[in-house]
Formats: C-alpha cells, sequence, structure tokens
C-alpha cells in the first residue's frame, strides 16, 4: 500500500485521524444544538436546522472551524461548552501504536490540523497528543485551511517538507484531494474517524481502517 522506504517525513490530520471524530460529532451535532435551543428557547429540532444549515453553508472554509466566529455568531461561550463532554475527547485505539512506531522509526512527524488553537489545546491537555509530534501545527496561523492550495504553500515554506517523501493521511477526501493536487506523493485516507459509525467506502486513494495493519513495515523501513 505505502513504500515506507520512500517516506521521511509523515503529516497527520488531528480529529477523525489521530483522535475519534465521535467528540466532534457528538458536540457539533448533538450536545451543541440541545445548548442553543436551551438558551434561544426553541425546540431542538429547529435548532438543529438552523446550526447544521450554517454548518454546511461554511463547510471548507476557516470560518467553519472558528471557534471565534461561532462564539461570536451564537453569543455563547462555544471553548466552554467544549468542555462539558470533554470526556468524550480520546485517541484512536490504534494511534498511540502507530505514533509511537513512526517515532521510533525516526521520521519527522507534523500534526496538521484546521482545528482552531483553543480546540487544538483542549485536546492536548486531554489526550497529551502533542508527545507523538515533532511539531503541531493549527492552519489558523495560516489564516486558511487545508482545503486550500494556499496552505499548502505556506506550510512548505514554514516546515521545508520534500513533496516526494511526505505522507500525508487525513479523513477529509476534499482535504486528501487538496494535499494530492499540491504534489505530495503518499496519500493515506482514514476509513474510520467515528467510532460509533460505520466505515466509509473509499475509492480514490489508498485508505486504512486500523493503523496497527502499518507497524511492522514502518519499524522495518527506519530513516537512516
Amino acid at each position: 500500500m505505502l513504500n515506507w522506504s520512500e517516506i521521511s517525513t509523515v503529516l497527520l490530520d488531528m480529529d477523525g485521524t489521530i483522535l475519534d471524530l465521535h467528540f466532534d460529532t457528538h458536540f457539533w451535532l448533538e450536545h451543541f444544538p440541545a445548548r442553543y435551543a436551551q438558551k434561544h428557547g426553541i425546540s431542538i429540532e429547529a435548532a438543529k436546522e438552523k446550526l447544521v444549515g450554517h454548518y454546511q453553508e461554511l463547510t471548507g472554509t476557516i470560518e467553519w472551524y472558528c471557534l471565534d466566529y461561532w462564539t461570536e455568531f451564537t453569543q455563547m461561550p462555544i471553548s466552554l461548552i467544549k468542555r462539558e463532554v470533554q470526556h468524550l475527547i480520546q485517541l484512536r485505539d490504534d494511534a498511540h501504536e502507530f505514533l509511537t512506531a513512526l517515532k521510533q522509526s525516526g521520521r519527522e512527524v507534523i500534526l496538521v490540523t484546521n482545528a482552531h488553537p483553543d480546540a487544538l489545546s483542549l485536546k492536548i491537555e486531554r489526550t497529551q497528543l502533542d508527545r507523538y509530534f515533532d511539531v503541531l501545527y493549527s492552519t489558523h496561523e495560516f489564516g486558511v485551511v487545508k482545503e486550500s492550495q494556499l496552505l499548502w504553500k505556506k506550510l512548505q515554506a514554514k516546515q521545508g517538507f520534500n513533496l516526494d517523501t511526505t505522507l500525508f493521511v487525513d479523513d477529509s477526501l476534499p482535504v486528501l484531494k487538496s494535499a494530492q493536487q499540491y504534489g505530495i506523493k503518499h496519500i493515506l485516507a482514514v476509513e474510520n474517524p467515528d467510532s460509533q459509525k460505520p466505515a466509509n467506502i473509499i475509492e480514490d486513494f489508498n485508505s486504512i481502517s486500523d493503523y496497527r495493519q502499518l507497524t511492522q513495515d514502518i519499524l522495518a523501513n527506519p530513516v537512516n
């Protein structure tokens, strides 16, 4: 599936790729609409209709990922409300072994997430995921998200990764297509970002549902 002898840098998404997406799914589709309904005195169904419709309008933009935007739009303290269900934040079951193998193999391991810095901080606090990475980036630092070619240009200028020896892993097909368009040679899609939902069928990219299948090959091909 992947030629690990050609890969020296690994760029990894966070939500759905390293962390179980269930927290985000539950928060944005269930918990937050319920809290919004409570604040505004409307039904949960009406709250969901309003919020999900706006989510869809903003898909792929930096506003969709921006907690400051949602705090202003709803007049609700999003970061504090996230903490009400923070117990759901957890690593994927297969993430620890995978990330540990990457580090042991001598590869450069970089987190690249569209998540807002406050969301990233909360998830680091809950999981200590920063221990696995050489560098962690929120795309808000660059003012543009992974769906945009400009993000990859800015990220490469700052980090200096080689397109031919870099692997990018994500659960979002639009993001994966953006990375591929930019020229990242090795692309891997995650089939099962949310542990509470069925796996997706992915045809456009190499894909995986359990990183532990990769461990042996990673360690057998260390970076010298």
